[in-house]
């Protein structure tokens, strides 16, 4: 590892600032071990970062999953589910069909390990930690949000039946999505999460308007 300080003061390690390399290391170590049996110590070894470097950075542990949450709820929005929702001339049930088969991507890429980081990190937190379900309940709204709002265009539109309800559907979605991923994890089969996305594609079919 190459280590070199910029004219700015910043620590760069091989092209990363100290930082980076500190949300790096923490958020692999997280995804697997999860936050509570991710010690600080193993932060500190797993990227190379002194103890000092660390609190110049963060204030604490707390701070530092904060982050780390910011950058999932991030990446999740920019890269998951936004831009399948980009068009909004776009036909609903097929951009909600988008979304799910990107999801699958992402554990297929991931070879079934490590599930979904913020599902993840509900079951472990949501229950102890006050800040962290705070956060993580924001993003989940924001997702269900973003599925009623599609289903309500799409019924206004014609191509959604009058038999949907768009709020039960987005909230049954979400849970049967994050159900999928996790029944994924646990068997190391892609097959299992290939199937879920299948049965939820056609469930979603249950709402076309028959000609």
């Amino acid at each position: 590892m190459t280590t070199k300080t910029t004219e700015g003061g910043v620590k760069v390690r091989d092209g990363r600032s100290t930082r980076e390399a500190i949300l790096e290391a923490a958020t692999r170590l997280i995804h697997v071990h999860g936050y509570n049996h991710t010690a600080l110590d193993d932060v500190l070894r797993e990227s190379g970062v002194g103890k000092g470097n660390f609190y110049y950075h963060f204030k604490s542990k707390e701070e530092l999953g904060y982050a780390i949450l910011d950058q999932m709820i991030t990446s999740f929005l920019e890269r998951t589910l936004e831009p399948c929702f980009s068009d909004p001339a776009g036909r609903a049930l097929a951009q909600i069909r988008c979304f799910f088969d990107r999801v699958l991507e992402s554990q297929r890429e991931r070879n079934c390990v490590g599930g979904c980081p913020l599902g993840n990190m509900v079951l472990e937190l949501s229950d102890v930690h006050e800040g962290f379900r705070a956060r993580l309940a924001s993003v989940f709204s924001t997702w269900r949000e973003r599925l009623t709002l599609v289903l309500r265009r799409a019924q206004s539109g014609g191509e959604v039946s009058a038999a949907c309800r768009p709020e039960a559907v987005a909230d049954f979605l979400v849970a049967s999505l994050e159900g999928a991923i996790l029944l994924t994890k646990l068997t190391k089969d892609i097959a299992v999460m290939e199937q879920c996305v299948v049965e939820m594609k056609r469930y979603l079919s249950l709402f076309e308007p028959r000609i």
